[in-house]
């Protein structure tokens, strides 16, 4: 990377992101090369034709774009939508409000359920039309802005009335105030950066700086740099200091984002600061202290990562000392509900408001959400924007399901595993045990909720377990 390039990184750490910035990726270099000088005039275009190539060109570039249009068929899998879904998972993890859009040959039914799923916005089945094309970028363009607004409002406001959630608003309140490090950890896309603005905003450190960095969505070789700061000189092109965020955030919250992808390297460093709020700028041997509060948040678990060697054993006992288990929204009981109507009042001056029949209402209660609050903000989006005004039933909701299941069939999917069917996934080495288990305990525990208007002593009698291991379970739960 030229060392010019670089120090521009390093100087745009911190500056807002782009609000039309587009990264383009297919194997095609006619459609590159096409595609790119139509949508240059629109918007500052990044263009790759491999997965592994895109990355590189985000960590390179100034700042994170706001939308991507992406094939599935890359290489060196061409043939096969893998790379595709890797890559959606990988920018939505650096940038969870980008706008992905699928533009793919690969247009069958179960390709476009699962790209929707995982956390793509629409599914463009080439070849389009250009200006059908524009119209779908310009949409979700607006959809993006609209994001990004509410997230850097000063009010943070976490809907969810079950058990899980208000478990979840209870630590918020206790952790919010005290100086010692929290760790979120949750699945992608259960919320685990809102919750650690919530900690931030209902803390004595509100007025000062909230600031938030993905620790996978920057080169290994510049965090450092970017945490930390340098010297004016400390590296060829380094033609002015870089003050970092552990000082640009003061005594503020300083969110460390997908902290499983911190590098050994810089493990240590961290622990340094945590343990006595010392640490140095590149090119520096004068002492800088940190008073920032430290919040880390990741999809991963953690006390895995350290078995495999992958994470500092230390450093996870200093970063968990306060923990917040997030749970899967299929955990979340009837807080569907009100996340549907959050999110239509949120976008409603993009798509239309719709309602959903009895049919579909038991649907959206019964889909287990595997891409959690981000997958049903998605669902919503495209429910809006193909049924503007009407009534949406079953079997179009069905549609927009990553599984296209009948109501009957995920009525029996709810109550019963089959003999066959374990046998099946034995014979084909796909048996989890654990994980049925899981599911088993988490149908009856959520079931048990309902039926008794989610009290908790009630319930807990009712599956003959004590309140206490109630309350864990539903957190252990929330953890996978």
């Amino acid at each position: 990377m030229p060392e010019n390039q670089q120090q521009n990184i390093l100087e745009n750490a911190v500056a807002p992101l782009s609000a039309a910035s587009l990264l383009l990726v297919d194997d095609d270099p006619l459609i590159l090369e096409g595609l790119g000088f139509m949508l240059r005039k629109q918007y500052t275009m990044l263009m790759a034709e491999t997965r592994q190539q895109a990355l590189e060109k985000i960590h390179q570039a100034d700042e994170l774009p706001s939308l991507a249009l992406i094939d599935l068929g890359l290489p060196p899998y061409p043939h096969k939508p893998d790379e595709g879904f890797a890559l959606i998972r990988e920018l939505l993890s650096l940038q969870p409000n980008m706008k992905v859009l699928v533009l793919s040959g690969q247009d069958n039914d179960v390709n476009i359920q699962h790209a929707l799923t995982i956390g793509a916005v629409d599914f463009i089945a080439k070849p389009a039309e250009p200006e059908l094309l524009l119209a779908r970028l310009q949409h979700h363009q607006r959809l993006y802005e609209i994001d990004q607004r509410r997230d850097s409002e000063k009010t943070v406001s976490i809907v969810g009335d079950s058990v899980a959630m208000q478990m979840v608003n209870n630590q918020i309140a206790q952790f919010a105030d005290s100086p010692f490090p929290v760790l979120i950890e949750g699945a992608s896309g259960t919320g685990k950066e809102l919750v650690a603005r919530a900690l931030h905003e209902n803390s004595k450190r509100n007025a000062e700086p909230y600031l938030a960095i993905n620790c996978a969505a920057i080169a290994p070789d510049l965090l450092e740099a970017q945490l930390f700061g340098h010297a004016k000189g400390a590296f060829t092109g380094a033609t002015q200091e870089h003050r970092g965020f552990f000082i640009e955030v003061g005594k503020g919250t300083l969110l460390l984002d997908e902290i499983g992808e911190l590098p050994m390297a810089l493990q240590g460093k961290l622990l340094r600061v945590i343990e006595s709020g010392e640490f140095y700028r590149i090119g520096e041997t004068r002492e800088l202290h940190s008073q920032a509060r430290i919040i880390a948040a990741t999809n991963k678990v953690l006390r895995d990562e350290v078995r495999n060697e992958r994470f500092r054993n230390d450093l996870y006992h200093r970063l968990s000392i306060l923990n917040i288990q997030l749970p899967a929204l299929n955990l979340r009981g009837d807080d569907v509900f009100l996340l549907l109507n959050t999110f239509m009042e949120s976008y409603a001056d993009t798509i239309s408001p719709f309602v959903l029949d009895d049919g579909a209402r038991e649907l959206w209660r019964q889909y287990d959400y595997p891409g959690n609050v981000r997958e049903l903000r998605n669902i919503v989006i495209r429910l809006g924007t193909k049924y503007p005004g009407q009534s949406v039933n079953k079997i179009q909701l069905c549609a927009e399901f990553e599984t296209q299941l009948s109501a009957n069939a995920l009525a029996e999917n709810a109550t019963a595993v089959s003999d066959e069917k374990i046998a099946q996934e034995i014979r084909a080495d796909e048996f989890d045990l654990d994980k049925l288990l899981d599911e088993i305990e988490s149908r009856s525990i959520r079931i048990a909720l309902e039926m008794n208007d989610n009290n908790v002593s009630k319930a807990a009698k009712a599956l003959k377990i004590n309140r206490t291991t109630l309350y864990s379970r539903v957190q252990k739960l929330g953890s996978h």
